[in-house]
Parts: C-alpha cells; sequence; structure tokens
C-alpha cells in the first residue's frame, strides 16, 4: 500500500483537493498497472532548477510562451494490456478541467494547448464494440481525479438477435432511434465511490438503474464518428 499525503502544510489541508483523491470512506480508487512517465519529453526541460550557488529554485524562462502538444491513446503505456483481445484501438477521451469528451479513432491524436500553470488530465477509455451499430466506453466518477479507477468490473450480455435498428436514409442522421426499440445488449458495471458517473454510449440507452433500481438518465451530448 502507497501512503499518500497532500497538504499546504502541516495542519492546513486543502480537503477540495482531498475530495477528488479520496473517496468518502477514506480508501481510493487505484490503478491497475503502475504509472510512468513519457521516456522522451516529461521533464526533459521542467523550466526550473536548483540552484547551488543561491540555494533556491531558479527559474530559466520568467515568461514562458504557450505549450502545445498532442496525446493518443498509444501514448499510454502497456494500455493493450488492460483492453480485450479484440479492442481495434478506438478510444474515448475525457479532459478532467473542461469537461470534454472526444472520440478517437485508432492512431488519431488529440492536440494539447496549455498556458503558464495551466493543466489538463486525459482519461484514455477504451471503446468496446458490443453490436456492429452500438460502442460503449466506461468512463467513471466524473469528479475524481483517477476516474476510471472506479470501474471495477464491466460485462456485456447481448440479449437480442433481432436485426438492429438502423437509418433508411429518409431521415435525418442527428433524429434519435426510438425508445421502443427492443433491447440488443445490457452492460453490467461495478464502481466504487459516489459522485456523477460517466459513460460513453453511440446510442442512447433504453434505460439505466443502479442497484437495481431505475434511476435518471443525461444525455449531455451526442458524438459520432
Amino acid at each position: 500500500m502507497n501512503l499518500m499525503q497532500f497538504s499546504d502544510k502541516p495542519g492546513n489541508h486543502n480537503f477540495e483537493l482531498l475530495k477528488k483523491l479520496v473517496l468518502p470512506d477514506g480508501l481510493i480508487l487505484r490503478v491497475q498497472l503502475p504509472g510512468r512517465p513519457t521516456v522522451d519529453c516529461l521533464f526533459a526541460y521542467p523550466g526550473a532548477g536548483w540552484c547551488k550557488v543561491e540555494r533556491k529554485t531558479r527559474i530559466h524562462d520568467a515568461s514562458p510562451g504557450i505549450l502545445t502538444g498532442s496525446v493518443k491513446a498509444t501514448d499510454v503505456d502497456t494500455i493493450a494490456q488492460i483492453g480485450r483481445p479484440e479492442w481495434n484501438g478506438d478510444a474515448v477521451v475525457y479532459a478532467y478541467r473542461s469537461s470534454e469528451v472526444v472520440q478517437l479513432p485508432k492512431g488519431a491524436s488529440l492536440l494539447v494547448t496549455l498556458k503558464v500553470l495551466e493543466y489538463e488530465l486525459y482519461h484514455f477509455c477504451l471503446v468496446m464494440d458490443i453490436t456492429p451499430n452500438i460502442s460503449f466506453a466506461p468512463i467513471g466518477l466524473l469528479n475524481m481525479f483517477n476516474s476510471s479507477g472506479a470501474v471495477e468490473h464491466c460485462k456485456v450480455h447481448l440479449t437480442s438477435q433481432k436485426e438492429p435498428e438502423h437509418f433508411d436514409g429518409e431521415v435525418a442522421s442527428d433524429e434519435p432511434l426510438s425508445m421502443d426499440r427492443l433491447p440488443q445488449a445490457t452492460v453490467f458495471l461495478k464502481v466504487r465511490g459516489a459522485g456523477l458517473f460517466g459513460v460513453y454510449c453511440s446510442q442512447r440507452p433504453l434505460k439505466c438503474t443502479v442497484a437495481n433500481t431505475e434511476t435518471g438518465l443525461s444525455m449531455r451530448l451526442q458524438l459520432d464518428w
């Protein structure tokens, strides 16, 4: 077990920060594999360093410019180890600070722009192709730094072999499918913690239940590949 302490100084804690790291029961959302920095660029030029002469941290550039770059799913070391064997490389990215959800097809990159002292935390969620017209990816607790750590187990059960409902070309592509359609699959999630939980689904789900009780479902946005 790793012990972590986050505080400005002893006796003066930032509880709003702690709530994003620690669950109400005092436990944390654990990761599946150890994290490691990128091998080519992280901390290659941090912008400041310890000066032995002045005996203090010396800033090399007092007015740094805007940082630009890009990230992609394969930047996450050993990401394929946590995916299913049939994973095709597609991913959904959840940006913690901006709350944006972006779809990334295999090999695609997301542009990153950061000003001085800005940061962003990206969660790469592997997309599962459940049926030819249904894709799904659990994101996790959106208010936690390690959002995806809230997902302990994900299981898919196909419930219908009927030909899936689809557009015939005469209906606008942004019109939702009928809510009277037969269910094709059920996704079971075992999660930890409490708060706003997010998932990506290529179709609006027919219903959502928590502990066998039907609950409300909010579709904040609908994305297409």
